[in-house]
């Protein structure tokens, strides 16, 4: 990891003109790595504190109205490049740092608590909350169901992406 460390430097100096090395590579990837997780991170803990609270304040026709509309919109480039990009990203680091297993552990929290996690466990339940229909007598216990595993699942996300954050952190700080 100490020869990552020493790249850093000519990544972020202004001047930095010459061939860029594949420790160079390595090195951004990490950086890169240690922010998109983090930011990922931010995105479900944001969820968790403040969205599906005030989400779940509302009536269940109104709630289960604006969390349809929410999940339709996150299957937009922006989000997904930045959850599967970052995926694709802690994949290669979790390979180039496999000696290290701080970098191993990044690399798994997020594939397995956020990827799998996303798969698993909140695919499902977005989909069958697009089916519900918002004025059926069945809505309110499903929204609460719902609201419940989804709530339960994303703190577990944005647990996963902010250690596998800090864990390539301390990797690349060494």
């Amino acid at each position: 990891m100490l020869t990552l460390v020493l790249a850093i430097p000519r990544l972020v100096r202004a001047r930095f003109t010459g061939r860029m090395t594949l420790t160079d590579l390595v090195a951004a990837g990490f950086l890169i790595a240690v922010v998109a997780t983090a930011v990922v991170s931010g995105v479900f803990f944001a969820f968790s504190s403040f969205v599906m609270p005030a989400l779940a304040r509302q009536a269940s026709r109104d709630g289960i109205a604006a969390m349809q509309s929410i999940n339709i919109t996150a299957v937009r480039p922006a989000f997904m490049s930045l959850l599967f990009g970052t995926a694709a990203l802690t994949a290669a680091v979790g390979i180039a740092g496999f000696g290290d297993p701080r970098v191993v552990i990044g690399a798994a929290l997020y594939l397995v608590g956020v990827i799998g996690v996303t798969i698993a466990a909140h695919v499902p339940r977005n989909n069958a909350l697009a089916a519900i229909d918002r004025d059926a007598p069945q809505a309110e216990s499903a929204w609460r169901r719902y609201l419940t595993g989804w709530r339960r699942w994303n703190h577990v996300r944005w647990i996963a992406a902010g250690a596998s954050s800090a864990a390539f952190l301390t990797a690349v700080a060494g």
